[in-house]
């Protein structure tokens, strides 16, 4: 089980508040403690420290809102879950790059997917996306959609046959909430028009090729399965193999999970397929995603 506190980013905002929650909920389960972090999105050259005779700068009036957006989140986690270990920290630098800077002293990064306002939903649905691609470890982005215990994880594979961080990552996200895992894996290359298939309509095509897909696929998931069942026994899985573009089902799979986990390869490998993947789920989830590097 990955260690160190969970961190959490908030602006003051009813989606970050939610991660909070969801934060807050998730260190209980871990046992570990909850790290609150503020990062003020000042404009450039713009600090705390203005010239004498500007004592409500712009930079203060900010500041003061993040603080006190800070003190509400506390007091929420400790609402939440009295007996919590939190701290609370005010952070300066660009939000997205400082919020991945503290990601690497936790076992997780949480966030919200968007915040307060037009600017706010904005600057927060930016920062979501890039610590999720660039978080040395692994990011849950919490929507407002759906919040409901359905007692079901949901990771996607992308190669049945590779156990990866993210399967890991599921598997311990379902024993600690004691719940059922599906494993779903989607394909969605053309279908081939030639060879002795060559004869039958596109329709006909399409449906022998999604045949031999899911039969040899379902195999390999097996095996991947029972290679990772003896860690987890207590998890009862079930896996698909489904013909269609991976975020798709993972979006659909997100309204009735409580959390959907994707892998995603590290920052500086070759990507750019799995990125865009991570990046369409982030924009059409139900619920909470989350991108674990490594695969």
């Amino acid at each position: 089980m990955v260690t160190g506190p969970i961190i959490v980013g908030t602006d003051g905002s009813a989606q970050s508040l939610q991660a909070v929650e969801w934060a807050a909920r998730e260190a209980v389960l871990r046992d570990s403690a909850l790290r609150i972090i503020a990062v003020p999105a000042l404009p450039p050259l713009m600090s705390r420290h203005q010239p004498e005779g500007t004592p409500e700068a712009v930079a203060d009036v900010v500041m003061g809102s993040y603080e006190r957006a800070l003190a509400t989140a506390a007091g929420r986690a400790a609402e939440l879950e009295p007996g919590l270990t939190a701290e609370a920290y005010l952070r300066s630098g660009p939000p997205a790059e400082t919020l991945t800077e503290a990601a690497a002293g936790g076992s997780m990064l949480v966030v919200g997917s968007r915040g307060a306002g037009s600017f706010s939903a904005l600057l927060l649905g930016s920062v979501s996306r890039y610590v999720a691609t660039h978080a040395p470890g692994p990011v849950v982005v919490v929507r407002e959609e759906t919040m409901a215990v359905c007692r079901e994880i949901a990771v996607g594979i992308g190669d049945p046959g590779q156990p990866t961080s993210a399967l890991r990552f599921a598997f311990e996200e379902a024993s600690l909430r004691k719940a059922g895992l599906l494993i779903l894996h989607a394909w969605h290359w053309p279908v081939p028009g030639s060879g002795p298939m060559g004869t039958l309509t596109a329709t006909e095509r399409a449906a022998v090729h999604a045949s031999q897909m899911s039969s040899d696929t379902a195999i390999r998931l097996s095996e991947l399965v029972a290679s990772l069942q003896d860690s987890y026994p207590e998890v009862q899985v079930s896996s698909d193999v489904v013909h269609g573009h991976p975020a798709r089902m993972l979006a659909e799979a997100s309204a009735r999970a409580d959390l959907v986990v994707v892998g995603r390869r590290p920052t500086g490998a070759s990507e750019s397929g799995t990125r865009s993947v991570v990046h369409a789920l982030l924009s059409h989830a139900h619920g909470p995603v989350a991108v674990v590097p490594g695969g």
